[in-house]
């Protein structure tokens, strides 16, 4: 994450914003689960607002957005291209995770879009499946928006806290390793101070027994 994050540190506002929400965008849309989990475009959209680097407020805003319009998107995928979908190589190697996402919306309907929302790998494929089943977007929208609205503020402030949570530790980590090499240097110089007092008083010894030193 450091690599990212000091590549993102010589980026412009917009840009951040542009990247955290067009991940985010891609993988509702466009299954990037695979390869870039949303959560760590949401988290890393908060640890960057910590750093400074954009308004918390406005990420909140582009990730909650981003996330309302992706799933949307992956909806109308759904509901145009059909079962199609399932049949791509990246959805072809998890039928069984498949049929547990469509069992789920059997049973819970629209609100599985809410709770397939926090689950990874459900999440970019639930809306299409809802898309498939022609679930009334008004409906699915709801949905959609109240889990989009949870997700992105929950995890981006999760990054957000924790990138105050890591700058008190990274300062705290400071001071102690301060103390800690004070502390060696302190040990170092009284064992030397010790062994020399023990060598005096080994050739003070020796010359009082009239031995040669």
């Amino acid at each position: 994450m450091h690599s990212i994050t000091d590549w993102l540190r010589g980026l412009s506002g917009p840009v951040v914003y542009a990247i955290v929400g067009g991940t985010v965008l891609a993988e509702d849309a466009l299954f990037f689960s695979f390869f870039i989990p949303g959560e760590s475009a949401a988290v890393l959209g908060g640890f960057l607002s910590h750093q400074g680097r954009a308004s918390l407020g406005w990420m909140v805003v582009v990730v909650v957005c981003a996330a309302v319009l992706g799933d949307s998107a992956g909806y109308e995928i759904g509901r145009h291209l059909g079962p199609a979908i399932l049949r791509t190589r990246p959805l072809r190697r998890h039928a069984e995770r498949i049929d547990t996402a469509q069992d789920l919306l059997r049973r819970r309907g629209p609100a599985a879009v809410l709770v397939g929302r926090f689950i990874a790998f459900f999440r970019p494929l639930v809306p299409s499946l809802a898309g498939m089943s022609r679930m009334p977007y008004r409906r699915f929208l709801l949905y959609n928006a109240l889990g989009g609205v949870a997700w992105g503020v929950g995890f981006t402030l999760l990054g957000y806290f924790a990138g105050a949570a890591y700058t008190r530790v990274e300062g705290t980590v400071g001071r102690l390793t301060a103390i800690a090499i004070g502390a060696a240097v302190a040990v170092a110089v009284l064992v030397h101070y010790l062994r020399r007092r023990r060598s005096h008083g080994r050739d003070r010894s020796d010359r009082g027994s009239g031995r040669e030193p």
